[in-house]
């Protein structure tokens, strides 16, 4: 898969702070370095680059260690062991991490000291460490743009809920909590594009579980309902606008329409649910995204519908 370039990097003491647990990351050498960033959503494993005689690494890139390059590391007399630390360690990477347990090197330790690099170790086993740090750094440094909205799973679908201030939303979505459903974002949901056609969104650090509701104030979702009432991310499937009633607009009433609506050139499934007094606005959204399931699962009930009144219209022609 080809590297992308981050337009905004990220520091190595996020990715400590925030996945060292998962990741079984422990410092031991070079904790100054903790401020370099990770400008590229891939790992690099040096390999082969470890022999060529003037080794160069990609700038920005974390750079993982396994049996392959520390067995080579040992196997190079006192004097090239000190070459190659002080060659790689002095480069422009984001730090060093010796995968599988092992012991890092002796000189890799004191130039990662010396030179301000981090070197993590930590027991996972290399693939598993660079197919979890590709799949942290993909999302974390992949485009972004941030719609206030509320964003929640519903019955396992990520549901956009958008509309402007005031039509309900956070209501909507309490009542939807209260069905069962998680909240993932509430007021601003941060949405990054992974891939050609995959769009994740989530909520900011310092509001993550947090709903306003009028009349009550700032809540906690999770400390209301626990953690099965809340989403930390997820993927976009479907959005869903709510709209003040108009007499004067025409609503789509059969559900033959296929709106899309458009986020960083992706297309979304997109559905204009209008709101009046009397209307229980959670029930039709939850109906929405039953129906929306049953569209995924090959079940049109417009379509379905629109041929069943054209065969009895044929039928009622051939009759005459």
């Amino acid at each position: 898969m080809q590297s992308i370039r981050a337009e905004e990097p990220l520091e190595i003491e996020e990715i400590y702070r925030l996945w060292g647990k998962e990741l079984q990351l422990e410092v031991v050498s070079g904790k100054s370095g903790l401020r370099r960033s990770v400008r590229w959503n891939r790992v690099q494993k040096p390999g082969l680059r470890m022999i060529e005689p003037d080794i160069q690494l990609e700038d920005g890139k974390i750079q993982v260690l396994g049996m392959t390059e520390v067995s080579y590391f040992n196997k190079l007399s006192s004097r090239e062991q000190e070459k190659m630390a002080n060659i790689l360690t002095s480069q422009d990477v984001s730090c060093f991490i010796v995968s599988k347990g092992l012991t890092p090197p002796g000189f890799l330790k004191e130039y990662c000291e010396k030179n301000k690099m981090t070197l993590f170790i930590t027991k996972l086993s290399t693939g598993r460490l660079i197919s979890t740090l590709n799949q942290i750094l993909e999302e974390r440094l992949a485009p972004f743009v941030s719609l206030h909205g509320v964003f929640i799973d519903i019955h396992r679908l990520g549901v956009l809920i958008l509309g402007k201030s005031g039509i309900g939303k956070s209501e909507c979505a309490l009542d939807l909590i209260l069905r069962g459903s998680k909240l993932i974002a509430d007021d601003l949901v941060e949405i990054r594009k992974v891939g050609a056609s995959r769009l994740i969104g989530s909520g900011p650090d310092n509001i993550r579980h947090l709903m306003e509701i009028r009349g009550v104030g700032i809540v906690n979702i999770k400390d209301l309902f626990g953690t099965a009432s809340v989403m930390d991310k997820r993927e976009i499937d479907l959005v869903i606008e709510l709209a003040q009633w108009d007499p004067s607009t025409e609503y789509d009433r059969l559900g033959l329409e296929q709106k899309t609506y458009s986020i960083m050139e992706v297309d979304l499934p997109y559905l204009i649910l209008p709101v009046s007094p009397g209307r229980n606005t959670a029930t039709i959204v939850e109906v929405a995204v039953r129906n929306q399931l049953l569209k995924i699962s090959g079940t049109r009930t417009a379509e379905e519908f629109e041929a069943r009144l054209e065969r009895t219209t044929v039928r009622r022609k051939d009759h005459d």
